[in-house]
């Protein structure tokens, strides 16, 4: 697991990786800018009506009040909407990675690495996004379940992890395998390694989570929401580069191993 860490580190500073980290942000960038420039206002005055009308939060805006520091309830409504749209983009830009990059990266180590593998395509580009969609659609259904959770300092810092992990070795697992491996050796390969792959996931999460405590930290950050939005995408989607790359590295030599005993491979290229 550790060489395939650095191993996908390493392959991070490829041109192809860089160049390919870029597609999801021109694409949602665009998307993010429409919706930020259309529902933004009315979304924060949604969000900031709604917690008006919640009767558990009055102790809380009564003290705020009578310390002098209402106006710091201007700073939470929009923060808080950063914080509900975050998760949001991280799935869709995981979403995007695992359909337009995820295949290239693969191919990408396969070539560079396991060019003496012989792909058996036991999944095709539908089963691949039927998986994709169907555990992104999990994953949303888990967040938006946990959300009341959020208001707990620690399970905010732990909740969203565990899901993206999840969702990271869902779906960066089996995209590593779709093209070389057949449905049997898929299915053997994710049962005998499934802690190792969800240990890898959580890391993943974990990663995927980091550049998030950065841009929503403060007040200033706010105003800066349309630039800084597309930069964390990209962060983002890097970080979800790197993973493809971990799960490839690691499930690629992985199925080597498991075709050692049965044919005759080459010397795995380094």
């Amino acid at each position: 697991m550790l060489d395939s860490f650095w191993r996908a580190l390493a392959y991070c500073l490829h041109p192809r990786v860089v160049l390919l980290s870029l597609l999801p942000v021109l694409l949602m960038a665009a998307g993010v800018f429409a919706l930020g420039y259309y529902l933004w206002y009315p979304a924060q005055a949604e969000l900031g009506a709604w917690l008006e009308s919640w009767e558990l939060l009055s102790p809380l805006r009564a003290w705020l009040d009578h310390s002098g520091l209402a106006q710091l309830g201007s700073v939470f409504v929009p923060l808080l909407l950063l914080a509900l749209v975050t998760p949001l983009l991280v799935l869709l830009a995981l979403l995007l990675v695992g359909l337009f990059m995820t295949p290239a990266m693969v191919k990408l180590v396969a070539q560079r690495r396991f060019a003496h593998l012989e792909p058996r395509r036991g999944a095709s580009f539908l089963d691949s996004l039927g998986w994709s969609l169907g555990s992104t659609l999990l994953a949303l259904l888990a967040l938006l379940a946990s959300l009341p959770l959020w208001l707990l300092p620690p399970l905010a810092l732990l909740l969203p992890p565990l899901v993206w992990g999840w969702l990271s070795y869902r779906v960066f697992a089996f995209d590593a395998l779709a093209e070389h491996a057949d449905r049997q050796e898929r299915v053997a390969l994710l049962s005998r390694h499934r802690l190792s792959l969800w240990l890898m996931g959580l890391l993943c999460g974990l990663l995927g989570a980091a550049p998030s405590l950065l841009w929503t930290s403060g007040a200033m950050f706010i105003a800066m929401a349309p630039l800084l939005v597309p930069l964390a995408v990209w962060v983002y989607a890097l970080v979800f580069a790197f993973s493809s790359l971990w799960f490839a590295h690691y499930l690629l030599a992985a199925l080597a191993r498991l075709r050692a005993p049965s044919t005759t491979t080459s010397p795995v290229i380094e």
